[in-house]
């Protein structure tokens, strides 16, 4: 939509407000709201606000920013009442007109540009895991259901359902949802478009998720690992490079129906995967999802059918060619998925255009490995708490080059600082075990 298309709209409409969105370093939702007769002003010169209020951004002596709606994500909100509202998903500038360097949106499509000077599209899929609870304070589960379960009509069913119902009157197509293995967890899948709208409807996704719970009494969570003995909440990230209607990662004359192209690509992603793990899981809880036995992955390697590695490649199917992707499955919901998504292109690219060969694909399972197994094989491992993720990013030119230098110095600032506080908290579980022996 251009910006006259987004104002008829809104005045057939009789829309009363307009929320204008970004997010911060973290991937949190940040709003400010304006009566739609600001709107005409706001799409032509924005909205200013204070940048230095606002969690990585900038420091508060040059603390003037603008956020200039983007016309073509305008959404009607569904949820509202009497009056309603409508959204639009902003950039952030400077006074003087230019992209702010730490815009997550502009990180990605800064990586995008890259793509789509050689007239390619970057096309994405995300895996939305998530848990319903009695709420945050009491996190008493809604069911016990279980993997594909056919349950009766239950409060997490029906709360699934109208998440779905909200997404489609937005706009944003699902391919499917399911009730995931632990007990009231829930998956929606949605379906694949390019990165940039992809990681606005990731963004959006979560708000209607919460937003639907919050309406029926409930609580609904992206924590990766909320429930100790029971797998964690994944973001598996699906991903593949057109050039046109053609899918370039897909090869007829290959065993794996997979293109020179999408094997180098892999290649990036396992090659740097560690390092670009503080942008994939950047919560001292997602590394409590990272841990053998609950089907999350944790080894470095590649495979088809085996689900114990990190990147997938689903089995092609003939007449299927547009199908042809990798799946990466380390990501969780918790994520900023722009900057997630900047950093998953930018390695692959760096195998693509460093024509990295891929590894073999390891088709065992992985997790009944000895480590000397592992070892032999080449098969390492992603970092095990944040701390060791902040580790490895510090190390990393491509991550560095990815977010550029602001934004990259300001997420290790802000990582190692929630890093160093986890680390100073007495838990029950030294005062549990270690208390009566020490």
């Amino acid at each position: 939509m251009t910006r006259d298309d987004v104002l008829a709209k809104v005045e057939e409409r009789k829309i009363g407000f307009v929320r204008l969105l970004f997010a911060d370093i973290a991937g949190f939702p940040k709003c400010v709201s304006i009566p739609s007769r600001e709107l005409k002003e706001a799409l032509e010169n924005g909205k200013g606000f204070d940048g230095s209020s606002i969690e990585g951004f900038t420091r508060i002596h040059e603390s003037d920013m603008i956020a200039m709606p983007d016309p073509s994500t305008f959404k009607m909100v569904p949820w509202d009442g009497k009056d309603e509202e409508a959204i639009l998903f902003c950039d952030i500038l400077v006074p003087d007109g230019s992209p702010y360097p730490g815009d997550p949106r502009f990180v990605l499509k800064r990586v995008l540009k890259r793509v789509e000077e050689r007239k390619w599209t970057f096309n994405v899929g995300t895996e939305i895991e998530y848990f319903y609870f009695r709420s945050s304070e009491y996190p008493d589960v809604l069911d016990h259901a279980g993997y594909f379960d056919l349950t009766p009509p239950d409060l997490g069913e029906e709360l699934r359902k109208k998440t779905m119902m909200t997404l489609h009157s937005l706009g944003i197509p699902v391919e499917y949802s399911h009730h995931e293995v632990a007990p009231s967890q829930h998956e929606i899948d949605l379906k694949y478009k390019d990165a940039l709208a992809m990681a606005d409807d990731t963004m959006l996704c979560k708000l209607v998720v919460k937003e639907v719970a919050r309406k029926e009494g409930v609580y609904a969570t992206f924590m990766p690992k909320p429930i100790f003995g029971e797998n964690g909440s994944g973001m598996h990230t699906h991903q593949s490079i057109f050039e046109g209607d053609r899918n370039l990662f897909h090869d007829e004359s290959n065993p794996q129906h997979l293109s020179s192209m999408a094997r180098a690509y892999i290649e990036g992603i396992l090659r740097h995967a560690r390092e670009i793990a503080i942008v994939t899981n950047q919560w001292v809880n997602s590394y409590k999802r990272l841990v053998p036995g609950y089907e999350a992955p944790v080894y470095v390697s590649w495979a088809q059918r085996n689900r114990s590695t990190l990147v997938r490649v689903p089995q092609y199917r003939p007449g299927h060619e547009l199908s042809t992707r990798i799946e990466l499955r380390c990501p969780d919901s918790a994520c900023n998925p722009y900057l997630a998504f900047a950093a998953m292109l930018a390695a692959g690219l760096e195998g693509i255009e460093k024509e990295y060969e891929l590894r073999d694909a390891v088709e065992a399972n992985i997790y009944t490995m000895t480590s000397d197994e592992r070892n032999e094989r080449g098969i390492s491992v992603l970092p095990g708490s944040l701390g060791e993720a902040i580790g490895a990013a510090r190390k990393s030119d491509i991550l560095r080059e990815t977010l550029g230098d602001e934004t990259f110095e300001k997420l290790l600032r802000n990582k190692t600082a929630l890093w160093d506080n986890y680390r100073s908290i007495v838990t029950p579980y030294e005062m549990e075990k270690d208390l009566p022996v020490l």
